[in-house]
């Protein structure tokens, strides 16, 4: 916040005392001294641009652009980090979130413990509302409105990351880097919820009488777990 002060109050001085070469008639650009620019009625007029002007120009060119990527990281929300811990009935552990660029992949990394052996489905929920246990988080986070499918498909929503697997110690750890997942922008996960379910994600590819489900939520089974993924300290 201070920054951007600094530079709003740089650019405001700079509009006053920079510049003077220039002068506006009619939307035509016109100066004080000898050049190339077009002016009054078509005709050539020509005028010279001072060295003072042209710094003026980089430097106030400068300025904004600084301050554009200022804003931009603030509406993103500034963090390249954020945390989920996990809880539920003997179940708990901790999710990792990490990227840096909006553009950059998501890393995902994190433990969870008291899970029976083999996998299970893994997702970003809708909501950050834990108030009815996980059945409130909601549907996968799909605001493209796709259909349900695997970490690796085109078609999918932005909370499927597949299934992460627990070994013979019931503790399922893991390490995934997902294209979809965002920290930054408008469709940022911060503040939705992960939640770890009792099956394994049949990743969109369920046939006969679990089609429909299969295109919903993978067929994963009941909420075992959950928690509200939140910003952390870089």
């Amino acid at each position: 916040m201070e920054t951007s002060s600094a530079l709003a109050a740089l650019l405001f001085i700079l509009s006053i005392h920079g510049g003077n070469s220039y002068y506006q008639r009619n939307g035509f650009l016109y100066g004080t001294g000898w050049g190339d620019w077009s002016g009054w009625n078509g005709y050539p007029q020509t005028f010279y641009v001072s060295s003072r002007d042209r710094l003026y120009c980089w430097l106030k060119d400068l300025l904004q652009r600084i301050a554009k990527q200022i804003q931009t990281e603030a509406n993103q929300g500034g963090s390249n980090r954020a945390v989920a811990v996990i809880r539920g009935e003997n179940v708990n552990g901790t999710v990792w979130f990490t990227q840096g660029k909006e553009s950059d992949p998501c890393l995902i990394q994190g433990e969870i413990k008291g899970l029976t052996p083999g996998l299970h489905g893994f997702h970003v929920h809708q909501y950050g509302n834990l108030s009815g246990g996980c059945i409130s988080a909601g549907p996968h986070f799909n605001p493209y409105n796709k259909t349900h499918g695997g970490p690796m498909d085109e078609n999918r929503h932005i909370g499927d990351l597949g299934s992460i697997e627990a070994g013979a110690d019931g503790v399922a750890r893991f390490r995934i880097k997902d294209h979809m997942v965002k920290l930054h922008g408008k469709n940022s996960v911060i503040g939705r919820a992960v939640v770890v379910h009792a099956g394994t994600d049949d990743l969109g590819k369920g046939t006969a009488d679990k089609r429909t489900e299969s295109l919903k939520t993978g067929n994963a089974g009941a909420r075992l777990a959950c928690g509200v993924i939140g910003i952390a300290a870089p």
